[in-house]
Parts: structure tokens; sequence; C-alpha cells
């Protein structure tokens, strides 16, 4: 008995290591780093306008839908992506038959982000919230890496559409489209594959971009629902920040929060960066 259980294990081991091995195969490009460090910055409570927004729960609840999210530049939409993956990873990383992936597109990297890449990083992790490696994954493997070649874009979509047959409902996030190369029709092919998939599975899409035309048309008659940090966010936001001030703590409590309503009013939905030279000044 003790030398089946011990060949169990073995087996289970190898098989778990070159799981691993695959699943680096398909992508050494991983989200999960970024996802940590844009959640961390974000101060505690900020972003809940959205998540309790009848936009986002019907998202959230409605088969195969798509929510929009532009906003101008310093709204805070990566902010507010990184609090909607930590919001469905924690709602629903104890149903199995729920998948969550998810992409930060930055035009730094758009040789690593062309439209085989992004749908790689979308298998890769779904791959991985299954018990273990999908077949087609697999399949995928044995038939490219003799050989030292790399699948095509129509080879990965159909391992994609395969594993997400294995989930009843899937989300997709995607930041910063318009970070997203358009280059080579990068931008446009990436979205009809998702609209391909859409079509055929419960594939939630939610995505944020600033204001582009050729993006906005993409997801028309979609819902949209625009990224302006709230009230409450900035006032969040500028309290935590300036009380690390050493000046603005000297000042009386009235004279602390008028200065606060004043900058949350300018800021007029945007963040604003508070820093130590802006408010030393003889009181």
């Amino acid at each position: 008995m003790r030398t089946e259980e011990t060949i169990r294990q073995i087996r289970s081991t190898l098989d778990n290591s070159e799981d691993l091995n695959i699943l680096d195969w398909l992508t050494d490009v991983d989200y999960g780093t970024q996802q940590s460090d844009y959640f961390s910055r974000r101060q505690f409570g900020t972003g809940q306008w959205l998540l309790e927004s009848n936009k986002f729960q019907a998202w959230l609840h409605s088969d195969q839908q798509t929510l929009f999210c532009p906003g101008f530049p310093g709204v805070g939409k990566t902010i507010i992506s990184s609090i909607v993956i930590n919001e469905l990873t924690s709602r629903y990383s104890k149903k199995p038959g729920i998948g969550v992936a998810y992409i930060y597109c930055n035009f730094r990297l758009e040789d690593k982000q062309k439209v085989e890449d992004l749908l790689l990083s979308l298998l890769k992790q779904l791959s991985e919230g299954q018990q273990s490696l999908p077949a087609v994954v697999k399949e995928l493997h044995n038939r490219h890496q003799p050989k030292k070649t790399r699948p095509t874009c129509d080879e990965i979509f159909v391992s994609l559409q395969a594993v997400s047959r294995l989930y009843s409902r899937t989300f997709f996030i995607v930041d910063a489209l318009d970070e997203c190369r358009a280059s080579d029709s990068c931008r446009k092919d990436f979205l009809r594959r998702l609209s391909d998939l859409q079509a055929n599975h419960s594939i939630h899409l939610f995505a944020t971009s600033r204001f582009i035309p050729d993006i906005e048309k993409e997801f028309q008659p979609d819902t949209t629902l625009e990224i302006r940090a709230s009230r409450e966010d900035i006032m969040s936001y500028l309290i935590n920040h300036m009380q690390n001030l050493s000046s603005f703590n000297d000042w009386n409590e009235e004279l602390q929060k008028e200065i606060i309503a004043r900058i949350a009013e300018a800021a007029d939905g945007m963040y604003v960066t508070i820093t130590v030279r802006e408010f030393q000044s003889d009181k």
C-alpha cells in the first residue's frame, strides 16, 4: 500500500511539474504581480461606488454582458480595474465553475502584447483555474514544442474556446485598451476575438480606456459607465495623504477641512498628487 501511495504521489508531482512547464510555455507574462501592486495602492473604500452601481450589478449577474468604462487620464481607471478584479476573484474563489482572467495593457510592452500574446494570457489564466491542465492545452503544447514552433492565433483561439466551455461563466477584465497596440489591427482583432467568444459562451467583458473614438465605436451599443473619482474617493485620498505632511498637521482642524474640501472640489473627478513642497509655506 505504501508503494502504491508513493507511486501516486510521484506521478502527481511529475504531472504538476509538467503542467507548470506547459503553462510557462504558453506565456511568461504574469499580470498577478501588477494586480497586487495596483490593488495595494488603492485607498480603502475607494471604488465602492462602481461596485454598487446598477450598471455593474447588472453586468455581474447577466449573461454575455459587456461593461465599457471610459475615463479621462488621472481618474484612476487602473486602480478601479484592480478593485473589480479583486472583487471577482474574492467572490468566486470557491466556485470552480466561474473563471476570471485579466490583462493590463501597457504601451511600453506592446511587443509582448500582440493578439496572440493577449489570448495566450487569457488561456493560461483560465487553464490555471482548472483542477488539472485541460487536454486541449496539452495537445497544443505537444503539437508545437518538439518543433520549437509557436501556435497560430487561430489555434490559440480554438483552445481558448474549449477551455471557456469548462466554465459556466467567465469574466474577462481588460484595462487600458487605449494602450493596446493599434498597429497591425492588433486591438481591433483582439476585440473581435473577444466578441466571437461572447457569441457562443457566457463571457462577461469589463474594459477601461481613455476616450478614443475608434475604441468607443467598438463598444456600441454596449453598456457604458464613465469612470470618475467620486467626491468621497477624493476626500478619502486627500485625508490619507495629507495627514502624512507635517506642515499640514500643524494647522487647525477647520483650516485642514477647508483645504481638503477646496482641493476635492477643484479636482473635479480627477485624482491629484500631493507633495510636501506644495504645503511648505509660511503659516
